[in-house]
């Protein structure tokens, strides 16, 4: 019997995991740029949350995250 050794590969290179990485920590701070703006008080209303971070700002940066980690997925790491 021969003694193969099995060698482990990953699904993806290492600079698509980095990519990755990229493309989540900029879908993150998407999130983050959308949270807040909220009112205390129940009773009074808040034009806070239709500020141009909330409303253009952040969805725009969550597509670009979304776009980067989408590169990243679809990239051929054995690709020169």
């Amino acid at each position: 019997m021969e003694n193969k050794e099995h060698k482990q590969e990953f699904l993806f290179g290492k600079i698509n995991y980095k990519i990755l990485l990229i493309g989540i920590g900029v879908i993150i701070l998407g999130f983050l740029l959308m949270s807040g703006g909220g009112s205390d008080d129940p009773n009074v209303f808040s034009d806070a949350i239709f500020s141009f971070r909330r409303i253009r700002l952040a969805p725009t940066t969550v597509l670009i995250g979304f776009g980067i980690t989408i590169y990243a997925i679809l990239k051929n790491p054995n690709k020169a």
